[in-house]
């Protein structure tokens, strides 16, 4: 944990740098120091069959969904969605600027009872 999950019309896709977002987000969230590199991942979801408020072809929707484990404060939460939301938000801009887009972000924990992971990347970067 955590994992970005993006889900955003099909009519965004040829103007969209995943990578460069992704990039973004795995650094903010690993300089926090209170998520692993390890378990940091980031995926974008293409939907081509969507409607935004009245249906108009331009119109369009980005939504960012991070899911993190269980046990962190809210303080330190709030802090992480705010930023999250701000580096979404920048690097939507010059989307925003031209062009009719909804933009969402959500945080999820996830009960650390219902959650199960297997992972082997994380030994890869112990002690960095």
């Amino acid at each position: 944990m955590p994992h970005f999950i993006v889900e955003y019309s099909g009519n965004l896709h040829d103007r969209l740098d995943f990578q460069a977002l992704f990039k973004d987000l795995h650094e903010y969230v690993v300089s926090t120091g209170h998520f692993p590199l390890g378990g940091v991942r980031s995926r974008a979801i293409r939907c081509n069959d969507f409607r935004v408020a009245d249906g108009r072809e331009e119109f369009a929707f980005l939504n960012l969904n991070l899911k993190i484990g269980h046990g962190r404060d809210m303080a330190l939460k709030q802090e992480v969605a705010e930023q999250v939301f701000k580096i979404l938000c920048d690097w939507m801009k010059p989307i925003t600027d031209e062009s009719y887009v909804q933009i969402s972000f959500e945080m999820t924990e996830l009960d650390p009872v219902l959650k199960f992971n297997k992972n082997n990347i994380h030994p890869l970067f112990a002690g960095k």
